[in-house]
């Protein structure tokens, strides 16, 4: 273990090196730069997200603060703000886009897969967006409704590992399933989504690449039974059914799969519409739960990275923040599994924000602190995301 080394320097050296500098070079990142490299860029945002600095401003007052420590950071000059906000607003986002895209190739073949899913032997995702509000003076690029200004966060989540494997920003006019055409279906894949994203046409563009959906059927959806199959406990009903409606049955032509499903913990009665005739109705209700992940996971990093608020008005920088937040998240989840850490992400990013530059040895800084929370007389209390 290398005690010498600052906590925030063992967390930095997880990123993709060589990607990151192919792509550099990709997109001409460090072409006629004088001072800040596109290293020093990523290294300065990352230390934004992990201290939770709330202007460019800050970040940079406080990296100035660091002294010599700066260069144990990663970051060989000192920063200027105008400097940092002119990379943010001219460098190309996809960068950083490439950058965490190859990060998360990386987590994904060491993160350990969720169990109740890895039987399946297929990968599952689950795909929605979120909206995130932004003030259209300072925004005026982003005009949505009402006199408002926002974007939608597409999101598809690899539910075996809980990471995103891509993200686009889009226009918040968008209709959610218009966000499908972006999407490269993987053969034998399953894709969870809502009822939002039911579009009979491009869910059968998802079924003719071979791809599986399972989402919630609509109330007004006509069809008729073709099939019944036998059902019992929370299955209600198992139906192989044909789309009725003239045009719904000219975009969607084939065999639709129909389960009514109530759920043992809330009582709450669902029905459920998917392509695959092979798996169980319990296994199909499974993949649905299961959709709540993506939930949880836009709950975490607006409440633990900047991701609601920008440090940039362009979509240029907008959009590298977004990918910069992409890229902390995964390398918290890289360094918690490679150190086997029992914290929680949340735990472990409030342990970065307040240790960042400290040189103890990591198990030694976590289990003190697991070593407290036992000891403590209120270690029982559920924490915010056990909820």
């Amino acid at each position: 273990m290398a005690q010498g080394r600052i906590l925030f320097a063992r967390l930095v050296e997880l990123l993709p090196r060589r990607a990151f500098e192919s792509a550099v070079a990709r997109y001409a990142g460090d072409r006629r730069v004088r001072s800040l490299s596109c290293m020093d860029q990523l290294v300065a945002m990352i230390y934004g997200q992990l201290t939770g600095r709330t202007s460019l401003r800050e970040m940079v007052l406080c990296l100035h603060a660091l002294g010599a420590k700066r260069y144990h950071c990663g970051i060989r000059r000192a920063v200027a703000r105008s400097s940092l906000a002119d990379a943010n607003e001219s460098r190309d986002w996809r960068i950083f886009r490439d950058t965490a895209l190859a990060l998360i190739a990386r987590a994904r073949g060491e993160l350990p897969a969720d169990p109740e899913l890895q039987a399946l032997d297929a990968e599952v995702y689950a795909f929605d967006s979120t909206t995130i509000v932004l003030c259209l003076k300072l925004f005026p690029w982003a005009r949505a409704y009402h006199g408002k200004a926002a974007v939608k966060l597409h999101t598809l989540l690899d539910l075996h590992t809980e990471i995103p494997v891509f993200i686009t920003l889009s226009d918040a006019r968008q209709h959610d399933m218009e966000s499908l055409d972006t999407l490269e279906a993987r053969v034998g894949a399953y894709y969870v989504m809502d009822r939002g994203y039911v579009d009979f046409a491009r869910l059968y563009r998802l079924h003719q690449a071979g791809a599986f959906f399972v989402t919630r059927a609509k109330r007004n959806m006509t069809f008729v039974v073709r099939a019944r199959q036998p059902a019992a406990g929370a299955v209600l009903f198992d139906q192989i059914i044909r789309l009725r409606g003239y045009r719904s049955r000219q975009y969607y032509p084939d065999m639709l799969r129909r389960i009514g499903y109530v759920d043992p913990e809330t009582g709450k009665r669902l029905v459920f519409l998917t392509n695959n005739q092979a798996l169980s109705a319990e296994t199909i209700a499974l993949l649905y739960h299961h959709r709540w992940r993506i939930e949880l996971f836009f709950k975490w990093i607006k409440q633990n990275l900047r991701i609601k608020a920008f440090y940039g008005r362009s979509e240029n920088a907008v959009c590298v923040q977004v990918w910069v937040a992409v890229i902390t998240f995964v390398l918290v989840l890289r360094f918690r599994h490679r150190h086997q850490l029992p914290q929680t992400p949340s735990e472990v990013m409030s342990v970065f924000s307040a240790m960042t530059l400290e040189k103890t040895p990591i198990n030694q800084v976590f289990r003190e602190i697991e070593d407290h929370i036992q000891k403590s007389p209120i270690h029982k209390q559920l924490s915010l995301l056990e909820l």
